[in-house]
């Protein structure tokens, strides 16, 4: 995530704090931080419909769409603990005026707004639950915030609507609303190019999706991916693929491999001449720099690599490409992969094919790479274990964590509880060894 953008967040959400500590004659300091809690969690929501809109000048700020994603599930998760103080406090603080109708009424959806949130970033972050009943979970969530808004302008509060504190939450609650609402219109009507499908094929148990632009469509670079809907009955859903190919005519190329409940049984919905739409192109994976590169693929994560490969030109820096996959049989793009190796001798591939007993590591990689890499930028798409075992590892060699790229390509992820226990896990074991050992 860029820092730039964390700023920003966390700077407009502590500036109410600013101006509830300005207004007179405020006495009750735990009512204020209650009130200053509901608005700042006010503003993290609003920041969180702002962030899945995908509008342009998002990536600009807050980094790659997959970082923008993971910014606007942790904005949610820390705006629902300040909502859940708030009214665990419940330090009322009111402007002297009476109760009316509309005062009675933003209590009730305040309330309605605690408790279905609640249920619903349970259900957001539950990475079991189906992707169908997830989805409308978000959306649910944006009526949920437009009722808190609604608590938020007609509650009896120490401060009026006209006033800087007002003012100033109340203008993120507007945009926040229209960000949901933008979200809600038709993907049809979202900024996206249309394409028909000219080719659809197998490689390695993949399939292969080739598409030409029906007017002007996008212009990716290689490492980015797109967001598609398919006009298939049932497959309109927009998802993200990354570009295997991109040509210079325009043509582009996605590579799926069956992984779940949308890409399973794809191949039977789609066909040759089918329309679908692109948005973006989305992603700051960017390949084929001219610092010495090392990319490192996992299965079916060689998709950004291919357009890498076909993009990197004769006379750029080397480039040592790792492909680990499984059998050779079930290599997507391998013999496409063989030949532009053997046209562009900056490109070198290493096959990790763990049938025939060869595994990849920091270490294999070391030793393949040669001096190069610690001063080498790393590229990586594949499993997150794998990623996160190599990384560990080629930090023993001199590989920064700035040096070592990758993307968030689950834009639905848990909170990482299970990464903290198996970090806690190791850690006890290691204490464990080391005390035996003393």
């Amino acid at each position: 995530m860029a820092p730039l953008g964390i700023l920003i967040i966390v700077a407009t959400t502590i500036f109410p704090a600013f101006q509830l500590w300005a207004l007179p004659n405020v006495s009750d300091q735990v009512a204020l931080f209650s009130q200053y809690l509901g608005l700042a969690a006010l503003i993290l929501m609003a920041w969180g419909q702002i962030l899945a809109t995908r509008l342009p000048g998002i990536e600009t700020v807050f980094g790659g769409l997959d970082r923008v994603y993971v910014l606007h599930k942790w904005a949610g998760i820390v705006a629902m603990a300040a909502i859940l103080l708030h009214d665990t406090i419940d330090a009322e603080m009111r402007d002297g005026g009476r109760d009316t109708f509309l005062s009675e009424l933003a209590e009730t959806l305040g309330e309605m707004s605690l408790y279905g949130l609640l249920i619903l970033v349970v259900i957001s972050v539950a990475t079991f639950v189906p992707y169908h009943l997830w989805k409308w979970t978000h959306k649910a969530m944006g009526a949920l915030f437009a009722a808190g808004v609604f608590h938020f302008v007609f509650i009896m509060k120490p401060f009026a609507m006209g006033d800087p504190a007002g003012l100033y939450t109340g203008t993120f609650c507007g945009a926040g609303v229209l960000a949901y609402l933008w979200t809600l219109l038709p993907e049809t009507l979202r900024p996206s190019k249309g394409y028909k499908i000219s080719g659809l094929d197998k490689s390695g148990g993949a399939l292969v999706v080739s598409m030409v632009p029906k007017g002007k469509g996008i212009t990716p670079a290689a490492g980015q991916f797109g967001v598609l809907s398919f006009g298939a009955a049932g497959k309109s859903e927009p998802h993200p693929f990354s570009f295997s190919s991109i040509d210079p005519d325009g043509a582009l190329r996605v590579t799926i491999k069956a992984l779940g409940d949308f890409t399973t049984g794809l191949e039977r919905d789609l066909a040759v001449g089918q329309d679908l739409r692109i948005q973006g192109p989305f992603g700051r994976f960017r390949l084929g720099e001219k610092a010495r590169e090392v990319w490192i693929a996992g299965g079916i994560g060689i998709t950004p690599f291919l357009a890498g490969a076909q993009a990197l030109r004769a006379e750029g820096s080397v480039v040592d490409l790792f492909y680990c996959i499984r059998s050779r049989d079930a290599a997507p793009h391998l013999a496409e992969l063989q030949a532009m190796a053997e046209a562009k001798p900056n490109l070198r591939l290493h096959l990790m094919v763990s049938s025939e007993g060869q595994r990849v590591s920091a270490d294999k990689i070391a030793e393949m790479v040669g001096e190069d890499l610690a001063k080498a930028r790393v590229a990586f798409c594949g499993p997150v274990a794998l990623r996160e075992a190599l990384r560990t590892g080629l930090a023993r060699y001199g590989v920064s964590a700035r040096q070592f790229h990758y993307e968030e390509f689950e834009f639905r992820t848990g909170i990482g509880l299970q990464r903290l226990a198996a970090w806690v896990l190791r850690r006890g074991l290691e204490v464990s060894r080391q005390a035996r050992g003393s």
